[in-house]
């Protein structure tokens, strides 16, 4: 009773963490290979959660209005891997974002690269999801 029950149990963790694996959307569900964008921005807030880190920055528009726009980077452990952490981007940062649109035309992109105001390049792309390299 007791190998069957630890069995049992075995299996239901192992279906519990590979849930959240499943759920992860691909790059091609949601963002545009065919629209490349290039933008450079004002972040107003970095949101460091699972399963991908959100940039939210300012672009200033040509008539002088300016539109917010979420950007999508890779996961956090990945982005902290790559020398990324919470505090890397503070509001008020100026960066150069690299990446494609969102299919359904919304301000979401997903991040290839971010350039920071003093030159260094971050590649913030998600590993697997289908995004071009």
């Amino acid at each position: 009773m007791r190998s069957t029950l630890a069995v049992v149990l075995g299996i239901s963790v192992v279906a519990a963490t590979a849930v959240p694996l499943y759920a992860h959307h691909s790059f091609a569900a949601e963002f545009d290979a065919t629209k490349p964008v290039l933008f450079t921005g004002t972040v107003t807030k970095m949101e460091w959660i699972n399963p991908h880190v959100w940039i939210h920055i300012d672009v200033a528009q040509p008539n002088g209005k300016k539109e917010e726009w979420m950007v999508e980077g890779g996961a956090p452990t990945v982005l902290f891997r790559r020398g990324f952490s919470k505090t890397s981007l503070q509001s008020g940062t100026k960066i150069v974002v690299d990446g494609y649109r969102a299919k359904d035309g919304t301000n979401k992109m997903n991040a290839r690269q971010i350039t920071l105001s003093d030159g260094r390049k971050l590649f913030a792309g998600s590993e697997g999801t289908g995004a071009p390299r």
